[in-house]
């Protein structure tokens, strides 16, 4: 379970965050419409290859903040506040997801390993994102800071996102109508895990 178990979180996490119509996706699967698998699949290793770096970074920095009990308590309270708002977020306020557009384009032909890069580098949020995660997951005893469980966690979350990247390169027309009910209950799922992550830390808060 050292092992499995961080790989697991990782990759359910990544693929639920990954799952809705993004910048990456979109472009990933547009790439393969317009000029084949070959180059989308080049893209989403491109834009994999950032999330692997964002991520170690996340969990590094993490980890050190972890060491600093006083901070790591400061970190959970904030992630208690920021994972119930999330869920708020998703199960009240958010709308359900647009139809996925099909008229985004894709200019040039230049390398799109370096143009997944570039486009995974443009957003920063994975950062913040499995900095609180990974905390997070640490006081519920889900996780722990050391190599081969952030080596898991790590390369669970980039295959997650590298799985959904897939999907969208290969399934792009009819990803809508075989992921139906997936696609709009998202926000419920994603609510739910952030309620559940913002409970878990809350207890192991008060009662740890």
């Amino acid at each position: 379970m050292t092992v499995l178990l961080p790989f697991i979180l990782g990759f359910c996490i990544s693929f639920l965050a990954a799952f809705l119509p993004g910048l990456i996706n979109m472009t990933a699967a547009k790439i393969s419409l317009q000029e084949g698998k070959s180059g989308a699949l080049s893209f989403a290793f491109g834009a994999a290859s950032i999330i692997l770096f964002q991520t170690l970074l996340a969990v590094l920095f993490a980890r050190f903040i972890s060491s600093h009990l006083e901070i790591v308590a400061i970190i959970q309270e904030i992630a208690i506040f920021i994972f119930f708002g999330l869920s708020v977020y998703f199960f009240w306020i958010a709308k359900r997801p647009k139809k996925i557009k099909t008229d985004i384009k894709v200019k040039g032909k230049s390398n799109r390993f370096f143009f997944g890069m570039l486009i995974a580098s443009i957003n920063l949020l994975p950062i913040p994102f499995y900095v609180f995660t990974s905390i997070s997951l640490a006081a519920s005893g889900y996780f722990s800071f050391d190599k081969i469980p952030i080596a898991a966690f790590v390369t669970g979350v980039v295959s997650g996102s590298f799985f959904i990247f897939y999907l969208y390169i290969v399934a792009f027309k009819r990803i809508e109508k075989k992921t139906e009910f997936l696609f709009h209950n998202i926000n419920n799922i994603i609510g739910s895990v952030t309620a559940f992550i913002a409970i878990i830390t809350l207890y192991k808060l008060i009662y740890g």
